[in-house]
């Protein structure tokens, strides 16, 4: 790997500071990652929901469409690790190596690794690497080390992230619809879409989950790679071996220029040398009579002859080399001396005149205590309790094995029948109803009538089978307050009969018929 060429400063980072690399590497090439991205994973999604579509299976597109996502995954994985060595690949020649590279390993993302939790880290490992077997697993295994906890958190931060973006598309439909086609209430919306979703709602939804993918999965690769990055920096050295390899660079490149300077510097001070004390005279061969001459001359120093007059007081360096030697920290061995009590014995009567030190012993030896027989103290208190309470609890353990009652049958009522055509005088039949012991009855026959004079008043046709929501939503387009206002009361106590079981009183009820009589004109 041809390291000295990384685009990026290596150095030992924090993992998450590892994951803040991977994704500026994201930010950084983000068009050669997205272009390549969408070009695949569109006809994928198109083609899946067709398929979908044909067999009345939209949940069953997207969740293959998330189950694809490491393959998907291959495509930013490509960029980074061209982009880091300063070769950003083009979009052609990224969907082109994505019909072969990594297939060997792909088998392996979508079966028993596809739910790892770090998937990210793991990723370049299994396709940059080229590795398999048992030293697949030992890469795994070295590279993983510390940062196994940090790429798990980061599975699920952007798990959650991916979720916040589906949840904020969903709210930012409903926040911008028109309030006449909000229901009531929440309870309605589920109810509707539990029964039965059109077609483009099951599409919409998996297009918000592919666009939630789309923005999130790239980051989620950078991160992944960037913590690879950092393992390998901190396990290899390789910002290390970035300086060696510039510094033998450069070397490598000033040794001609070194080598000349050195050869002229070493030329110019023989040179200069000749220059000062002259060429020596040749000489001649010594005689016997010149050899006598000399034995009684003493010989001369040698240093000045080398070095001149010019000599270095060398006293100045012994005397900072012998500091230096005697220091304690420059030796291997080192003293350290200190008092200790020759018979230990004798601490006893010390503590015995401490009582601070006896007090906090005795709250100590009681703490062991409950710690070591805690657990049999509680369950001994909980067994006395049991017998002094025995006479109260006894009687009622006793009645557990009785036979169960049955329960009295519920008293069979009539199913809720209405005649088709309503009645001339609705007021007497209702208190007819009424006064027979039919309650539902009466109200059901009000709320039918109250719903056909809304009807004609707000000028509206209602569907077969619409709601009590839908009514009341009809009901706002009545020009009177007052007719609004009795026809929401009528709705509100026949939704507390019929769901609740909650009837009205006989004066309550005689109000009620008057009322609507009065309102909306019914024969008396």
């Amino acid at each position: 790997m041809r390291i000295e060429q990384l685009t990026v400063r290596l150095r030992a980072r924090s993992d998450w500071e590892a994951i803040e690399l991977g994704m500026a590497l994201v930010r950084r090439h983000a068009g050669a990652i997205w272009k390549p991205w969408l070009w695949l994973t569109l006809p994928v999604f198109a083609l899946l929901n067709l398929g979908a579509w044909w067999i009345d299976q939209f949940w069953l597109a997207a969740l293959v469409m998330w189950w694809l996502k490491p393959a998907f995954d291959r495509i930013p994985l490509y960029v980074m690790s061209r982009a880091v060595f300063g070769s950003v690949p083009g979009t052609r020649e990224t969907l082109r190596a994505q019909l072969g590279w990594g297939l060997r390993t792909l088998p392996h993302l979508l079966t028993w690794r596809r739910l790892s939790p770090v998937r990210s880290l793991y990723m370049p490992i299994d396709l940059l690497e080229g590795v398999q077997g048992e030293r697949l697993r030992q890469r795994r295994r070295v590279l993983g080390g510390q940062a196994y906890g940090t790429a798990i958190l980061l599975t699920w931060i952007c798990l959650l992230f991916q979720g916040a973006l589906v949840l904020g598309g969903v709210l930012a439909v409903v926040m911008y619809l028109p309030q006449d086609l909000l229901p009531d209430s929440m309870q309605a919306a589920f109810r509707i879409v539990a029964i039965e979703w059109p077609v483009w709602l099951e599409l919409a939804w998996n297009v918000l989950v592919w666009a939630a993918i789309s923005v999130v999965e790239p980051f989620y690769v950078g991160a992944g790679f960037g913590l690879y990055l950092n393992r390998r920096t901190q396990i290899e050295a390789w910002d290390l071996e970035i300086v060696f390899r510039k510094l033998r660079a450069r070397l490598a490149a000033a040794a001609p220029l070194v080598l000349v300077v050195a050869v002229g510097m070493s030329m110019s001070g023989v040179a200069d040398a000749q220059e000062r004390h002259g060429a020596p005279p040749v000489a001649s061969a010594p005689t016997a009579e010149d050899a006598e001459e000399d034995e009684g001359k003493p010989t001369p120093p040698t240093l000045p002859i080398v070095f001149g007059d010019q000599r270095v007081d060398d006293r100045a360096f012994r005397k900072a080399a012998d500091e230096a030697y005697r220091d304690p920290l420059l030796g291997r061995e080192h003293v350290q001396s200190g008092w200790e009590r020759r018979n230990p014995a004798d601490k006893k009567p010390e503590q015995a005149r401490n009582p601070d030190s006896a007090l906090l012993g005795g709250i100590g030896a009681v703490l062991a205590f409950i710690g070591e027989w805690g657990l049999w103290i509680v369950v001994g208190v909980l067994v006395l309790a049991l017998l002094v309470t025995v006479r109260y609890w006894w009687p009622w353990m006793r009645g557990i094995a009785r036979p169960a009652a049955f329960a009295p049958e519920a008293p069979q009522t009539d199913a809720l029948v209405l005649p088709e055509a309503l009645p001339d005088d609705i007021g007497t039949a209702a208190r007819a109803l009424w006064r027979d012991g039919r309650p539902r009855h009466a109200l059901a026959l009000l709320y039918r009538a109250s719903v056909d004079s809304m009807s004609q008043r707000a000028d509206i046709v209602l569907p077969p089978g619409a709601t009590e929501a839908e009514c009341l939503r009809a009901s706002r387009r009545m020009p009177q307050a007052e007719d609004r206002q009795v026809f929401a009361r009528i709705v509100r106590i026949w939704q507390y009969a019929a769901y609740g079981e909650r009837l009205p009183g006989d004066d309550e009820f005689d109000a009620l018929v008057g009322e609507l009589q009065q309102r909306y004109g019914w024969a008396a």
